[in-house]
């Protein structure tokens, strides 16, 4: 894992807790910034997968080629 999708994960489970609060108690202000918070870390996640797919696609074809 990396440090993208650490901290994207980290973000969007806040973001969900927000969102599911917002909504308990009425707060639709706090359930629309949970539910963008929780898009943002999604976001960021899925790039730290993309990330890490690129690395072991490179190592594993730097590998082939000695």
């Amino acid at each position: 894992m990396n440090k993208n999708q650490i901290k994207g994960r980290v973000v969007e489970t806040q973001g969900k807790v927000k969102e599911v609060v917002g909504k308990a108690v009425g707060n639709t202000k706090l359930q629309v910034k949970g539910a963008i918070q929780k898009n943002i870390g999604a976001a960021q996640a899925a790039l730290g997968d993309a990330k890490e797919d690129i690395a072991k696609k490179a190592k594993k074809d730097a590998g082939t080629k000695r």
